[in-house]
């Protein structure tokens, strides 16, 4: 009798825990969602490329979708620049086979500063059918292409099967890539990176478009239309920073930095301890390469790269994830890149380990 007892108390203190921690989450969740303030689509977005294959929805006004299929892919962009701010969307990826595709959610200026452009990526690469979605996060400042920036990691959760929130933070001070209220990677501004830190106003884009020649394992695998309408879900899109219409010539630096002040008490501005420890976990489970650790395209480590020794240990000389048996069971045993492309292009990106 009194090993039961003693047994319901245990059983008891473990649910009590359990609902804390529970409790903890969901209140730093609602503290990171209630900070973001979404718009509707017509009201802060314009069709960027493939109009007819952009769809609105006509009973929710935040929901848009973007179609590819084998005429043309499609686009939207926001109808201002921002000198920095907040930039969401709670995005749904295709599903089946999507070897090819990318989606692209990002922000940048190269429409206007064509030769000294900035951007901050977020592109989602397409696989073959039972194959998981990969992703890589990327920064450019003033046209710093020779320069990129890429992570690229695995996800820990079906994109395809429901909505998640991706987000942009971009300040004076720092950037911050979230997936939900978790940060995967943060950049901080030091005087060292000069112009390589974006500093120009940027609009937001989504894509969707055919990148067969890279996007999967290295152009191996082919976009098939067989497959085809392949279609991204973009839903409760937020925009929030100082908004600059691209007719103005002088931006207005005092407004903006009223603003950008308010932007930087939000939640999403500051990394709580809880969120930091959970961004540490992301990244020592889920990247598999990092151009910090990569000292065959950078043999002195580019300057906002803060160097993890125990982390670097994870890390070959080319900056890719070492043979681990935790991902042994991800990755083609016989079928693997033996180069990782130094391409200074963007297709850079296309040189990946098979999945």
């Amino acid at each position: 009798m009194e090993k039961s007892k003693i047994l319901y108390r245990r059983i008891r203190t473990c649910l009590m825990m359990i609902m804390f921690f529970c409790h903890i989450i969901l209140a730093a969740n609602a503290a990171f969602t209630s900070d973001i303030k979404t718009i509707p689509y017509n009201k802060g977005f314009t069709s960027l490329f493939g109009e007819d294959n952009i769809k609105t929805s006509s009973t929710e006004e935040n929901r848009v979708a973007l179609h590819l299929n084998q005429y043309t892919g499609s686009g939207f962009k926001s109808s201002d620049l921002y000198k920095h701010g907040f930039f969401s969307a709670r995005i749904k990826l295709p599903s089946e086979y999507t070897a090819g595709i990318v989606v692209a959610f990002y922000t940048t200026n190269g429409d206007i500063f064509e030769k000294t452009h900035d951007e901050l990526d977020f592109e989602f690469l397409g696989n073959v059918r039972g194959k998981a979605w990969r992703f890589q996060t990327n920064m450019y400042g003033n046209g710093s292409t020779s320069r990129g920036r890429e992570e690229r990691y695995r996800l820990w959760f079906d994109p395809c099967k429901e909505f998640h929130r991706y987000s942009i933070l971009w300040t004076t001070n720092n950037i911050i890539f979230y997936i939900d209220d978790v940060p995967i990677r943060e950049i901080t501004r030091n005087e060292a990176m000069g112009g390589d830190y974006p500093s120009k106003p940027m609009s937001l884009y989504a894509t969707i478009w055919d990148a067969s020649d890279w996007a999967t394992s290295g152009g191996k695998y082919k976009t098939n239309y067989k497959y085809a309408p392949f279609v991204a879900e973009f839903t409760d899109l937020s925009l929030q920073g100082c908004s600059i219409h691209p007719i103005q010539e002088v931006f207005l630096d005092q407004a903006c930095n009223e603003i950008n002040k308010h932007l930087q008490n939000a939640s999403f501005a500051t990394i709580t301890p809880k969120q930091r420890l959970s961004m540490k976990r992301f990244r020592q489970k889920y990247m598999y390469y990092s151009y910090c650790y990569d000292s065959l395209r950078y043999p002195v480590p580019l300057p906002e790269c803060v160097i993890d020794p125990l982390e670097k240990e994870q890390f070959k000389e080319t900056g890719r994830l070492k043979f681990d048996e935790k991902h042994h069971h991800r990755r083609s045993s016989s079928k693997r890149s033996r180069s990782h492309g130094l391409s200074k292009t963007r297709k850079f990106y296309g040189n990946q380990d098979e999945e």
